[in-house]
């Protein structure tokens, strides 16, 4: 068995805003809650890979991993997955821009699966990504409302 989960939020900005902060890939630390770092590693091809750490967590153990992400701004669709897959057989995240009345509907699906060995299985995995990728979500739609209203940046 394998995970997936499909989350999506409407966000009150314009859709280039939404686009330009949430592909900033260095600036992800001011923008989710869950990561102290976001580096960029190369750029070829349009991909982009780079490394993503969490803060450390209750034992003091910073969480780090490999990505390359894909976007295509001409569909307002990004393809990511993690190079580095930790406890992950794999993982592949989509993100997908659609513009409607009310704003911008950003949607990310993730579909996984885990490692043998990893200290959860696929279905705690997937709740555990469905309690916090809304939280992550709302702060983002709190944190990019706030500047178009302002007429400015994130961060």
């Amino acid at each position: 068995m394998a995970g997936h989960t499909d989350n999506e939020i409407v966000i009150d900005a314009p859709i280039e805003l939404v686009w330009q902060t949430t592909n900033d890939i260095p600036a992800w630390p001011r923008l989710f809650s869950e990561y102290s770092e976001a580096t960029v590693l190369s750029e070829r091809d349009g991909t982009i890979t780079f490394r993503l750490a969490l803060h450390p967590d209750e034992n003091g153990v910073v969480w780090s991993w490999v990505s390359a992400r894909t976007p295509d701004e001409s569909t307002k669709t990004v393809r990511s997955q993690r190079v580095e897959t930790g406890p992950f057989k794999y993982m592949w995240i989509y993100w997908e821009y659609l513009e409607t009345p009310d704003g911008v509907r950003m949607r990310w699906v993730q579909d996984f699966e885990m490692k043998q060995a990893a200290p959860v299985d696929d279905a705690a995995m997937q709740a555990r990504l469905n309690r916090n990728t809304p939280v992550q979500m709302r702060l983002i739609k709190e944190k990019i409302e706030a500047a178009a209203r302002a007429g400015s940046r994130v961060g």
